[in-house]
């Protein structure tokens, strides 16, 4: 069951999760292979749970990774590919402590660290590009 704000659009929360690489910031970017697309891990917020639980949850279901909260970034609205309009917040997430083994699952197939012209580039979605920029002001990278 997901939750459904106060407009009607589903709730999801995610994380543009980053690095320090050997020059610049890299960011994490997940494959999902029933969509065979690129983007940043987020998910459906749950019935009574609060937005940057979600984000941390969703992030960390899908990449293995726990991550700390950072500020919050840009929001995307869009209609997800049942129709239904969809509003989706992102916060800054960097990755703290031992990272649990990524194992490809069904939602999540592959992992990508990329500096940012690299993840614009493979990105499927403008709305997420968006997000990046969001990143990279925030970061000063």
């Amino acid at each position: 069951m997901t939750d459904v704000g106060d407009d009607g659009a589903v709730r999801a929360a995610g994380g543009a999760v980053w690095r320090w690489g050997p020059s610049d910031i890299e960011v994490l970017l997940v494959h999902r292979p029933a969509y065979d697309d690129w983007t940043l891990p987020k998910g459906k917020v749950q019935p009574g749970e609060e937005d940057e639980d979600a984000a941390l949850r969703e992030v960390l279901e899908e990449t293995g990774l726990a991550c700390e909260l950072g500020g919050e970034l840009a929001s995307t609205r869009y209609v997800d590919n049942r129709g239904r309009p969809k509003v989706v917040r992102y916060w800054a997430m960097e990755v703290y402590g031992e990272a649990a083994h990524f194992q490809p699952n069904r939602e999540v197939d592959r992992l990508a660290w990329l500096g940012v012209d690299k993840a614009m580039d493979r990105l499927t979605y403008d709305h997420d590009r968006d997000v990046l920029d969001a990143l990279l002001e925030a970061t000063d990278g």
